[in-house]
């Protein structure tokens, strides 16, 4: 369990002179605390290591905790959210402050001057999703709808972590899109019933079976009901969605939660409401060609004892948006790994240092305990190449996720199937 002592807030006017002292210390790398998030309209999968006791630690009205956050700048969505809720907090010296502080404090030191300069935020974030049964068919806007409300779109990308998904819960299966064939009649059919309990929305969709070690790629604007696998989620910053779906295992979606990133003039507005789907994404005849991930091994970022994999990448609508590694350290073996931009780290197995920070993979974290398992990784130090060393007796694991345009080059949706057997090229363990 975290023991840590939690730090002392400091206010954004203060937050300067704290920064300079942490990226000194840290080598460019700063030490973050937990980031987590409830939904009042599901249900906790229990698997990201909060004590049960915390699992309501909002309160009951606010629902369980069932994400947590890494590395965001972006405010999660919630009715009567607290005024941090969703953002990360940069810690040292017995003090914290806001990551989203930080970077407008020193933007181009941070993420770089490109991104700084295009974005003047950072403007990715990634999570822990965890529940214990499928949540409702829902999309996210996409650039158009969303900035009608003044608002980002968002894209995102699912990765299912092994170490996080000792158990399936209730249903690992993700309905996507929707058959094709499927007509814009039959989902206004579908808003139309939304009172009547079930308005059947699944029934024009498939599912999938969630494999643990892989992932997918969503597009904004794609309906998707994401099932009961605790996933890392690397995403644009924005919290926007729209569900589409009346009744989850019994439990009543409300309306409110299909329009709230709509026009309130729209809100009723069927055909509105239905265009701001991705017609032709969701009813793609070759949707998992197109959208599904499993891991590469990057030959160029590995070496004897470590093991660096692309688990998120390709282009949405022709652009990199983000993109995410796993990076495996065998017992006793060390590395330096060099990236050409800022990256969130989350630790996820074993225990080590990432310069000169210590990582420990928490069994258990109270609410509002300090761990030693999140690092920001800056553009600064990325660039200048990060130690990492493992010096516990399992495999020293760690999710890094990037924002957009990081890479001259990623991997393409499909590559995989150009490397037979995956692992089959994995450079040779250490010992």
């Amino acid at each position: 369990m975290a023991t840590k002592t939690v730090s002392k807030n400091l206010k954004n006017d203060n937050a300067g002179a704290a920064l300079e002292r942490a990226l000194d210390a840290g080598q460019g790398l700063l030490r973050l605390t937990p980031t987590w998030v409830p939904r009042s309209f599901l249900h906790p999968g229990k698997r990201i290591k909060l004590a049960p006791t915390d699992w309501y630690a909002f309160g009951a009205h606010r629902g369980g905790i069932d994400e947590r956050w890494f590395s965001s700048a972006t405010e999660a969505a919630n009715e009567n959210r607290t005024p941090d809720e969703g953002l990360s907090y940069v810690t040292y010296d017995g003090h914290r402050f806001l990551l989203r502080d930080a970077v407008a404090e020193a933007g181009s030191r941070l993420i770089g001057k490109k991104m700084w300069d295009k974005y003047q935020r950072w403007p990715v974030y990634s999570k822990f999703f965890d529940n214990m049964g499928p949540i409702p068919h829902h999309m996210h806007q996409g650039l158009e709808h969303a900035a009608l409300v003044g608002q980002q779109p968002k894209p995102e990308s699912y990765y299912f972590p092994p170490q996080l998904n000792n158990v399936d819960n209730n249903f690992a299966y993700t309905f996507m899109g929707f058959e094709p064939g499927t007509t814009k009649a039959q989902v206004r059919k579908c808003l139309e019933d939304w009172h009547l309990g079930d308005n059947g929305i699944l029934d024009l969709s498939k599912a999938y079976r969630l494999k643990r070690g892989t992932g997918w790629l969503i597009p904004p604007g794609v309906l998707h009901a994401p099932g009961s696998l605790c996933t890392y989620e690397p995403q644009w910053g924005s919290d926007v969605f729209a569900m589409f779906q009346s009744l989850v295992e019994g439990r009543e979606v409300p309306w409110s939660l299909l329009v709230k990133d709509m026009p309130p003039d729209k809100s009723h507005d069927l055909d509105f409401i239905i265009s701001e789907l991705d017609w032709e994404k969701n009813v793609d005849p070759n949707f998992k060609a197109n959208n599904y991930l499993e891991p590469i091994v990057d030959q160029d970022a590995s070496g004897l004892g470590y093991t660096d994999r692309w688990i998120v990448y390709g282009t949405i609508d022709g652009q990199q948006l983000f993109s995410a590694k796993e990076l495996t350290v065998a017992p006793g073996a060390r590395c330096l790994i060099t990236d050409p931009g800022a990256s969130g780290w989350i630790t996820v197995q074993g225990r080590g240092r990432i310069g000169p920070l210590e990582l420990q993979t928490p069994a258990m974290i109270r609410f509002g305990e300090e761990t030693e398992d999140e690092v920001f990784i800056t553009h600064e130090a990325a660039t200048a190449g990060v130690a990492i060393e493992n010096s516990g007796s399992e495999p020293l694991v760690g999710l890094r996720y990037f924002g957009p345009d990081t890479f001259a080059r990623l991997p393409a949706i499909g590559d995989y199937l150009k490397t037979p057997g995956g692992d089959a090229a994995e450079p040779v363990a250490a010992g």
